[in-house]
């Protein structure tokens, strides 16, 4: 493999960011709030579980209302 001088390398990683086609403004903030809604969907998901578990544990081990 080839050695590469720090200059070189700086020059080969500009040269890449130019390739990289990077999102819009308004592309960002949809996938961000599809992620805050997604994440929000799932935390009922796994609270609602968890309670429905805890709900079953308790009523096999007579326990709790």
């Amino acid at each position: 493999m080839a050695k590469s001088n720090p200059f070189t390398f700086v020059q080969q990683v500009r040269s890449e960011t130019r390739k990289v086609t990077w999102p819009t403004r308004r592309e960002t903030a949809i996938t961000t709030l599809m992620v805050f809604i997604m994440v929000l969907i799932a935390s009922i998901f796994f609270l609602a579980a968890d309670e429905l578990m805890a709900l079953g544990v308790g009523y096999l081990l007579g326990v709790g209302s």
